[in-house]
C-alpha cells in the first residue's frame, strides 16, 4: 500500500565495479524527484539471467551476445501497478566503441532505470539535436547538450505518474502467470518472446513489446538498440 510519496524502490545491484558509478549517478539522479526514492541494496539475482524479484528493481550487466540491443528494461505489470522489474546492460557492445565510453555508459544506466519505474521516452530519434535528457534517443550522449542525465520534464512526468496514492492495499504474488507459461519459463533476451510490436524507433526498430500473460498481467520490454543494423 503506498499511502503519501515518495514511493520507496529496492535497486538491487547486480553490477561489475565497471558499472557501480554509473548506477550511483543514476540513482542520485532520480533521487531528486519528490516522488521517487530509490535505494541501492545488494543484488538478488544472477547478472548472466538477470531474474526479477518481487517488489524490486534489479540491475544487471553481462555479455549478453550480438543481439542487437544495447540495453532492455523490462516491467511487470498486474493491473495498473508495476510489480517487479530488471535493467540489463549488454556488455558485448559496451566493450567496443562507440559505446566502450562514460557517456554511453551513464545515458543507458539512466535511461533504464527509469523505464522500470514507468518513464517514457521524450524521443525516439537519433538524429535530431538532444534534449538534455537521458530519456532522448541520440548518436552523441555526450551533446551538448548532455543527455546523460534527467532534465526538468522527466521530474515532471514523474509527478504526474506517481500523483495518485493507493486506496487500499495491493497484494503481490512472487510469480505472474498466465496461460501455460510462467515467467521463468520465458526467454527475456529473444525478442521473439518480447510478445507483439508497439513501437518502433526512427530506424524502423521496434523499441517497445508487451507480452500479455492473462488476467490483466503483462510484461513491457523496452529496447535500445546499438546504433548500426549490421552490428546484429
Amino acid at each position: 500500500m503506498r499511502s503519501n510519496n515518495p514511493v520507496v524502490l529496492g535497486v538491487g545491484d547486480n553490477v561489475s565495479s565497471t558499472w557501480d558509478g554509473y548506477l550511483n549517478n543514476a540513482i542520485s539522479d532520480w533521487n531528486i524527484s519528490t516522488v521517487t526514492q530509490l535505494t541501492k541494496t545488494p543484488g538478488l539475482t544472477n547478472p548472466k539471467t538477470c531474474k526479477p524479484v518481487k517488489g524490486r528493481i534489479e540491475v544487471c550487466n553481462a555479455k549478453y551476445g550480438r543481439n542487437g540491443w544495447l540495453g532492455i528494461a523490462q516491467i511487470w505489470i498486474s493491473g495498473s501497478h508495476i510489480t517487479q522489474a530488471v535493467s540489463k546492460m549488454n556488455d558485448t557492445y559496451f566493450s567496443v566503441s562507440p559505446y566502450n565510453a562514460p557517456a554511453w555508459r551513464q545515458l543507458v544506466m539512466c535511461q533504464e532505470i527509469a523505464h522500470n519505474f514507468g518513464l517514457d521516452h521524450q524521443d525516439e530519434n537519433f538524429n535530431n539535436l538532444n534534449l538534455g535528457t537521458c530519456m532522448d534517443y541520440t548518436n552523441n550522449p555526450k551533446g551538448p547538450p548532455s543527455n546523460e542525465h534527467p532534465n526538468t520534464h522527466d521530474y515532471e512526468e514523474l509527478e504526474i505518474i506517481y500523483s495518485h496514492l493507493d486506496a487500499a492495499s495491493t497484494t503481490l504474488t512472487t510469480k505472474i502467470t498466465g496461460g501455460n507459461k510462467d515467467e521463468t519459463d520465458i526467454d527475456f533476451f529473444e525478442s521473439k518472446e518480447w510478445g507483439k510490436e508497439v513501437r518502433k524507433d526512427s530506424h524502423g526498430r521496434v523499441s517497445l513489446y508487451e507480452r500479455d500473460l492473462g488476467r490483466g498481467k503483462k510484461i513491457i520490454t523496452h529496447v535500445l538498440w546499438v546504433d548500426s543494423i549490421e552490428s546484429k
